[in-house]
């Protein structure tokens, strides 16, 4: 991005860049990632909205060590918000070309 024109097309250019951000947020909400844990007995599912979508727990491993699944059940939504999240900032660093600026990305 190219700084042309004084403070008020430094405000367009930011304006642009928020609306690319803004859309690639909104194109990629609906999409998912999934983390397991307990040796994949148990799977979450999280949107890159960063919200869980699903949880899947083996009943056998519930019914055995319900403790374990519990803790399972944490690390693995835990996991995957991480890869929801890192997942949407590579689609919004996509959008602004890696520009990163405090406030907009």
């Amino acid at each position: 991005m190219q700084f042309r024109g004084g403070i008020s097309e430094l405000m367009k250019q930011a304006s642009r860049l928020q609306r690319r951000v803004d859309d690639a947020r909104t194109a990629n909400q609906d999409k998912t990632v999934e983390a397991t844990g307990a040796n994949d007995k148990v799977k979450v599912t999280a949107s890159y909205a960063r919200s869980l979508v699903r949880i899947e727990i083996d009943p056998e491993l519930y019914a055995s060590d319900r403790e374990l699944a519990l803790d399972a059940v944490v690390g693995a939504a835990n996991a995957a918000l991480k890869l929801a999240s890192d997942a949407m900032d590579q689609e919004v660093e996509k959008a602004t070309g890696g520009l990163k600026i405090p406030g907009v990305t």
